[in-house]
């Protein structure tokens, strides 16, 4: 079995000590060793992008913007490769994997515009002889802390914005599948990039909270479930770092009774069921607005769910794979159980799924829940699987309420062909990310990326022109160069034009 290093000043480290498996989720094997960071190692990272922010720094945004160039070639000649290792480790199949790989380009492509994102603001003549001038200065060594379900894309949303903004960067991916993760960071260095600026180290809470005690970090981002998210900003705020901790979601899509419905189902079938559900903007709970809209959307997802082509990840032409581990799929059976043990009408069900000649794999097939109410569990709480939920209301604004009234607002859509009813959903709706007949609303690179209440710790958004500002601190100068034959007296008043 193969032991996956960390990646420190460029070079590959390994060491004994703390280590778990990583497996092949559809086999159920183990197929990899991966070591747990010990404090030191996390210290060895921190030492090497400490090292090397100076250097960087002072290089120009239009060289770090080169490296970037090469980078996303290198990624787009690697595509196969990285999806491969995303998809043996993860699950999701292979198309799924390309996907999730050209989002994360998209954010290389942005952080190749450094010169243009970094340019500070210049006013001349604020004063008589004085002119004054804002820049964006880069906060030192940063870190990032990445989920399971998108190991390449997410980590993308973080490094290289960073980087090009003159940082030097430490993630900590998840130990799940962390083998693309580190490939990408290694074509990272073949592109160019010096040592030290980015390093990779594995590990677990004691990794986390090594990253959040070191006074050298100066800001952290993470990507994970709620309780994780505010742990994370609660204690990285009160040592004086910058924090952006997105967590979880309950994602709800609204249909009218106009909703074009064959387009819905079908834009439902891969919002709920795309990545087994385990995907932070899936629509898990479908609210239909009236028993008919409701009667016929169950009517019309049932065959398509049962019709789920389901298998290994690495195998070609299918809807979805296995969940990440057992125990990710056990989780999601035992919710499956308690909703029916609360009275949701169990439409479709897919627990005890086996897979010919994978029947070790952690498969569960698409579940369908009808008649679910508010107090259920299976409503209130972030399932992440293959199960949706449909919700019966009467009106939109019963629909909108509920939508509001829910912890988490990460991402909604509605669908519909009334323009006044978008607009007022679009207006009135308590989320981040909101989708008029667009079920997965997850922001283009040059936009940001993020919810509202407990789907969000933070001030500022991941990626896009947020992410330049969580990245950067901003410098405000004034300069003035008084004319040589001029004398003026003091000046005690508090100074204006």
């Amino acid at each position: 079995m193969s032991v996956i290093p960390h990646l420190i000043n460029g070079e590959l480290v390994t060491e004994n000590g703390r280590a778990v498996d990583v497996f092949n989720p559809s086999t159920g094997q183990a197929i990899h060793k991966l070591p747990l960071a010990s404090q030191a190692t996390i210290q060895k990272a921190i030492d090497a992008a400490k090292a090397a922010f100076p250097a960087w720094r002072n290089t120009p945004p239009a060289k770090r913007a080169q490296v970037m160039f090469r980078f996303k070639q290198l990624l787009e000649q690697n595509e196969a490769r990285i999806s491969q290792l995303i998809s043996e480790e993860h699950g999701k199949t292979l198309e799924d994997a390309a996907g999730e790989l050209k989002r994360g380009i998209e954010n290389v492509e942005f952080a190749c515009a450094a010169p243009e994102i970094l340019k500070g603001e210049y006013s001349r003549n604020v004063g008589p002889n004085i002119d004054a001038w804002s820049d964006f200065q880069p906060l030192g060594v940063v870190a990032g802390i990445t989920p399971f379900n998108f190991p390449a894309m997410v980590p993308l949303w973080m490094y290289p914005l960073a980087i090009v903004c003159g940082n030097c960067f430490i993630l900590k991916p998840s130990e799940r599948d962390p083998s693309s993760t580190l490939l990408i960071a290694q074509l990272l260095l073949e592109a160019g990039l010096p040592k030290g600026v980015m390093n990779v180290v594995h590990g677990d809470k004691t990794a986390v909270d090594a990253l959040i005690e070191a006074p050298e970090v100066k800001a952290l981002s993470f990507v994970g479930s709620t309780p994780i998210a505010e742990y994370i900003y609660a204690e990285g705020t009160k040592r004086g770092k910058r924090v952006q901790a997105l967590g979880g979601a309950k994602n709800h899509a609204v249909l009218m009774p106009d909703a074009d419905l064959d387009n819905a189902v079908s834009a439902l079938m891969g919002a709920a069921y795309g990545s087994c559900g385990e995907r932070c903007m899936a629509i898990s709970v479908a609210v239909c607005v009236g028993d008919q809209v409701a009667d016929a959307l169950v009517a019309k997802l049932v065959p398509q769910i049962k019709a789920l082509k389901i298998g290994a990840g690495t195998s070609c032409g299918l809807d979805m794979g296995p969940l990440v581990t057992g125990q990710a799929r056990d989780k999601v059976s035992g919710y499956v159980d308690d909703g029916v043990a609360a009275g949701a009408t169990l439409v479709v069900d897919g627990r005890g799924l086996s897979v010919a000649g994978h029947e070790e794999g952690f498969f569960l097939g698409g579940c369908l829940f009808d008649n679910v109410t508010p107090e259920m569990r299976i409503y209130k709480e972030e399932i992440f699987g293959p199960v949706l939920c449909v919700v019966r209301v009467n009106s939109l604004e019963e629909a909108m309420q509920l939508i509001n009234d829910h912890e988490y607002g990460n991402g909604t859509c509605i669908f519909t062909r009334d323009g006044e009813a978008a607009r007022l959903f679009c207006d009135e709706i308590e989320v981040g990310m909101v989708g008029v007949n667009v079920p997965l609303p997850v922001p283009v690179a040059y936009h940001s990326f993020g919810g509202w209440k407990r789907s969000l710790f933070g001030d500022l958004h991941a990626y896009g022109p947020d992410g330049v500002r969580f990245y950067t601190r901003r410098k405000a100068i004034t300069q003035r160069w008084p004319q040589r034959a001029s004398h003026e007296a003091s000046q005690f008043a508090f100074p204006s034009l």
